[in-house]
């Protein structure tokens, strides 16, 4: 048994267990994203009740993931067991080739959470987080058509994924003048290669009330040693399948994977288990989405919340690849008046 943590997802009631558990990875069969989901409902049930007994009450899943089999599967997994989890689903992708059958237009998004509540055998979605973007449709629309469901009773809270900092930050602001549930989540790419939401994306979510949820916290896999940056076509998941997205150079990467190996040993856990705890570590309000498609996998990022790295070791790991500063934030640190901050500190 774990020991997990907890926190409030933003500026809101809801406690959530600082690990998520992603299903992308759940699959009945079809041929999305082969290298990834490939757990069926059988290996799925088993991991999601060792995940409840673990403590994680946090589930993510979205339409999606396997034209909505992921959900299916999630909602199988947890069956009588429903009421333990905070369910999170998003949508905003597009469905089939029928012109508006994607984005975040008023009918999409009111047929998309009918479609997940029927497809999770549930009657509310503790959280709807849209998926991404879509500066196709006003965003006055969008908003509208989240409150209705919400006022309607069959979502509880939103969020958002994917989104440019001002986007959020003006239609959370639009929320509250207008007397709407907020956003309270933001999932965003965040891993210890990833970086570059710390110079926007988590100042404005901490001024404007919003939790981050951060997806590929291992980049791809990438951090849990189980690839050979040079030679990652013969690996065995998302980037053997060319899906490097993050075009990380080869030299950071080898240096990281050869950090977070050296670390593990130290503590005795695996490459992956610091990768998650370094993320942990950046903010206590912050909850992780890992994927597992084996058992072994999600004991991995259960341990995460056990391990307490030193001060040393975190410095050593942000070290590799911080963020590069980009105007105006270079101009901000450079310019920023000494003796007000030295005596209001």
């Amino acid at each position: 048994m774990t020991e997990m943590t907890y926190t409030r997802l933003g500026n809101s009631g809801l406690i959530v267990s600082r690990m998520c558990f992603g299903t992308m990875t759940f699959n009945h069969g079809s041929e999305w994203i082969p290298g990834v989901a490939k757990v069926g409902q059988d290996a799925a049930t088993k991991m999601v009740g060792h995940a409840l007994d673990a403590g994680v009450n946090f589930f993510d899943t979205a339409d999606g993931y396997s034209s909505g089999e992921s959900e299916d599967i999630l909602g199988k997994a947890l069956g009588k067991r429903r009421n333990e989890a905070v369910i999170c689903t998003k949508l905003g992708f597009r469905q089939t080739d029928q012109v508006g059958d994607a984005g975040l237009n008023r009918s999409h998004v009111l047929k998309q959470i009918d479609g997940s509540l029927d497809r999770m055998g549930i009657d509310h979605i503790d959280l709807l987080v849209l998926h991404k973007t879509d500066f196709t449709t006003p965003m006055e629309e969008t908003l509208a058509a989240l409150q209705t469901a919400i006022e309607a009773g069959k979502v509880r809270y939103v969020g958002v994924s994917n989104w440019p900092a001002w986007h959020m930050a003006r239609a959370v602001q639009y929320q509250r003048d207008h007397r709407m549930t907020p956003f309270i989540a933001g999932q965003y790419l965040y891993n210890l290669v990833a970086r570059d939401i710390e110079l926007d994306v988590l100042p404005m979510m901490a001024e404007m009330g919003g939790g981050l949820m951060a997806w590929s916290p291992l980049a791809g896999g990438l951090l849990s040693g189980k690839y050979d940056p040079e030679k990652l076509e013969e690996g065995d998941g998302r980037l053997s399948e060319g899906g490097d997205f993050l075009g990380i150079d080869t030299a950071t990467a080898r240096k990281m994977i050869e950090t977070l190996a050296d670390i593990a040993k130290t503590h005795n856990v695996h490459s992956a288990t610091v990768a998650l705890a370094w993320l942990l570590a950046q903010d206590r309000s912050h909850s992780v989405i890992f994927g597992a498609s084996k058992m072994s996998h999600l004991d991995a990022a259960l341990a995460a919340p056990e391990l307490e790295l030193t001060d040393h070791e975190l410095a050593k790991l942000s070290g590799i690849a911080p963020p590069a500063k980009r105007y105006p934030h270079w101009f901000d640190a450079m310019m920023t008046d000494e003796l007000n901050t030295k005596i209001l500190s």
